[in-house]
């Protein structure tokens, strides 16, 4: 039995597995921008402890009638609106280390981003049932005060906090595990499937709840990755969705529903839930007003159309810093929709915001055409920057569809050469000059140096620009006929020319192809650029519509073992074989079966998920990537740099370094409720 359980959340991170090391016994220095893996480990919030507190040994937030809280719930208690906070916090609190120090009660934090606030946003959320540390390194707990798995990773038995509650002050109890899993998750009328997080094949994990803190998940195969799922992005259904409110718009447990229906004028009840604030679909507006939440902050009203949403604290959050205070430091959050990249881009020089995290999902503001500017008014609005280790290990790759229903260019595509030829026909140091203001480096879908999955062969090779190599592997491919135009010809005569979808939300991409069809069109190879909306995009995606296309490269680090869409036809993102990908999903029910070579990759990574050891899945993981790097599958381009982030000097407890990440929801992983605002402070590089 493998057991995990809490002591606190510190910053002493000596001991701390580095996620980015090669060798995971050894400790690397980050290789991009000069970061050192210990600026990451100096994040605060870092380790969690794994060794249980002793029997009589009293933590700092042991006694949570000693703990204290902001002045405005003092208040608030004496005024007889609350009770006191012994009463509020759980049993054991989680304690929580701040990054620099203690911080002050108060002060307000102004962000933006480019989506409804109502949907939330990762500075609130990330409160699932286990999270990550804040350097990525491992899971640890969270709602979950700690777990133990059976030795070959089939049952997960959880415990929670004793005496935690909802912002409400209901409890929180294995009640609303059990209403959520049974009557909202595996609900088809809220759900078509259960989320794939839950399953193992088609069929999902069997509850048992034991008593009000503990319950247990079992599958009917061992569930090697499944921490490392309920961490990531995705998984906040299952503990958002509290049964004392959820159930009133539930058809189980309210035999007036249909009344209510007609009075509020929805015909289907899960209209009426989700409207409500119920998830359905894998969606939901749990941040609605009135919603019970487990978060530092929780909505109090929704302004100006949806554009604008204020969040303040939490009485009931469960957490503390050493001195036993109650967190969050902050009173509230006003989130804002700005669509207008400029129009926030000048909000920003102004320092209309605390503090702009480096993200995966509002990269906007970090590009490295942006940070000219904003270096050139940190004096003028009380800034600077924070940076960011993006997970993207590609700005562009060039994915040809393995599967496409044209069976002449599907052949073209597949031959192994062709890809070799076009790759060293890309001119990657002047994308890089002319396209992202000589940001990045040459390089293929693969892992980042910083990753414990680095594969150097799979990230160089076929990265030289190179015309006359280029030709050779393209005679060497049988295209050696060409059209009076110089175009070279296909099996059945006819030129080598396709499409390739983009997206028109990406401009510098479809600068970067532009040259790219340049290049292609001097070695015989016609390109033409097919410029849509993300909507269609993935319809035709979806269809096995697309000839070709390009995205981002996901998976750069420690994503990438849980994502591997680049590296073997693994999902529904894998487009450059989608026909193989759906047979693998599907288990041979859909789809095309794929050649040996990618069969084999799928059998490693069933062996992966099946696997709870880290260092085998490691071993097995690094088994696929070898294939990927013989097979050549997808042509990459330019290696990120990283993205960046602003913070005004007087808002403090920030790490210097986040990462950015869609499986990492960047900040929640670095406790954003230990930030803290001071006021009276300020200045342009004031040490902070």
């Amino acid at each position: 039995m493998r057991e995990h359980s809490q002591g606190n959340v510190n910053s002493q991170t000596g001991n701390a597995r580095n996620p980015f090391a090669r060798n995971p016994s050894r400790r690397h220095l980050l290789r991009a921008g000069g970061i050192a893996a210990a600026a990451l480990f100096a994040s605060g919030c870092d380790a969690l402890s794994t060794k249980p507190q002793a029997k009589g040994q009293q933590g700092p937030a042991d006694a949570a009638a000693n703990a204290k809280e902001a002045p405005a719930l003092a208040a608030r208690v004496k005024a007889g609106e609350l009770p006191p906070l012994g009463k509020r916090l759980p049993t054991k609190p989680m304690v929580i280390q701040p990054v620099d120090r203690p911080g002050t009660y108060g002060g307000q934090w102004d962000l933006f981003g480019d989506s409804p606030p109502a949907a939330g946003g990762a500075e609130v959320y990330y409160e699932w049932l286990v999270r990550w540390s804040p350097d990525w390194s491992e899971v640890v707990p969270n709602v979950a005060e700690s777990w133990e798995i059976d030795n070959d990773g089939r049952q997960y038995t959880f415990h929670l906090r004793a005496g935690m509650k909802w912002s409400d002050g209901k409890p929180y109890t294995t009640e609303d595990i059990a209403f959520t899993y049974n009557d909202v998750l595996l609900n088809k009328e809220l759900f078509a499937a259960p989320p794939s997080y839950l399953l193992t094949g088609d069929q999902p994990a069997r509850l048992e709840v034991l008593d009000e803190q503990t319950f247990r998940l079992t599958f009917a195969r061992p569930k090697g990755l499944f921490l490392e799922l309920l961490a990531s992005n995705g998984t906040h259904v299952l503990t958002s969705c509290a049964k004392h409110y959820f159930s009133q718009f539930h058809p189980k447990y309210n035999e007036n529903l249909d009344a209510l229906m007609k009075k509020e004028n929805f015909d289907h009840w899960y209209e009426l839930f989700s409207n409500r604030g119920g998830p359905q679909g894998g969606n939901g507006l749990i941040w609605q007003p009135n919603v019970p939440v487990l978060t530092a902050w929780r909505t109090t009203q929704i302004l100006q159309q949806g554009t604008r949403m204020i969040l303040e604290r939490n009485p009931y959050y469960w957490k503390t810093d050493p001195q036993g205070r109650q967190l969050p430091y902050l009173d509230r959050i006003v989130r804002h929709v700005i669509s207008d990249q400029e129009a926030a881009l000048l909000r920003a020089m102004d320092g209309d915001f605390e503090f702009l995290p480096p993200t995966f999902y509002n990269p906007n503001l970090g590009t490295p055409k942006n940070k000219p500017v904003l270096a050139a008014n940190r004096e003028r609005g009380n800034y600077d920057f924070v940076d960011g280790l993006d997970s993207t290990m590609n700005k562009i790759v060039i994915a040809f569809n393995l599967t496409c229903k044209d069976p002449q260019l599907r052949e073209v595509f597949r031959n192994r050469d062709f890809r070799i030829g076009l790759s060293h026909a890309i001119n990657r140091p002047e994308i890089i000059a002319a396209v992202y203001q000589r940001q990045g480096e040459p390089w293929q879908a693969a892992p980042r140096k910083e990753s414990e999955f680095y594969l150097e062969r799979l990230a160089t090779q076929y990265t030289s620009y190179d015309v006359n190599l280029a030709n050779q592997h393209l005679d060497k491919a049988g295209y050696t006929q060409r059209d009076p135009n110089g175009i070279r010809l296909r099996p059945d005569g006819k030129p080598i020319t396709f499409n390739i979808d983009v997206i028109t939300e990406e401009p510098t991409q479809i600068d970067a192809l532009q040259l790219v069809r340049g290049y292609w069109q001097a070695v015989g190879v016609k390109l033409n650029l097919y410029t849509i909306d993300r909507s269609l995009y993935y319809t035709r995606k979806e269809a096995n519509q697309h000839e070709s296309s390009v995205w981002t490269g996901d998976g750069g680090l420690r994503d990438g073992m849980v994502d591997p869409r680049w590296y073997f036809p693994s999902n529904s993102e894998s487009n450059f074989a989608l026909l193989w990908s759906t047979w693998y999903t599907s288990r041979g029910q859909e789809g095309e079966e794929p050649p040996a070579a990618a069969r084999r990759q799928m059998e490693l990574y069933d062996q992966i998920n099946e696997t709870v050891d880290a260092a085998k899945r490691r071993e097995l993981f690094m088994e696929i990537l070898a294939i990927a790097a013989e097979e050549f599958y997808v042509i990459g381009t330019v290696l990120p740099v990283g993205t960046f982030g602003i913070k005004r000097n007087n808002f403090h407890n920030v790490p210097k370094t986040t990462i950015a990440s869609w499986r990492y929801p960047s900040p929640g992983p670095t406790c954003p409720e230990q930030y803290f605002a001071a006021p009276g402070q300020g200045g342009a590089g004031e040490d902070q």
